[in-house]
């Protein structure tokens, strides 16, 4: 079972949800069902001070000013 976060295209929140194949997800706000996946990058430690590149936007055709999961390309 796969956590996945979306984005509310009714309302605007953000939530991160726990989806069964039989499931289908709801915005836990307004119960809306017009949801948008968000692109999800995964948290690692480093032993050095040197911090990591963020990655660019999946489609590289723009630069992606907000950070990952921040690219609306739907």
């Amino acid at each position: 079972m796969p956590i996945y976060e979306y984005a509310c295209s009714d309302c605007g929140h953000k939530f991160e949800a726990l989806v069964r194949s039989s499931t289908v997800p709801e915005c836990p706000s307004c119960h809306s069902k017009a949801l948008g996946k968000q692109l999800s990058v995964f948290a690692t430690t480093a032993s050095s001070a040197e911090i990591a590149p963020m990655p660019t936007s999946p489609c590289n055709s723009c630069p992606n000013s907000g950070g990952p999961g921040a690219c609306a390309f739907n």
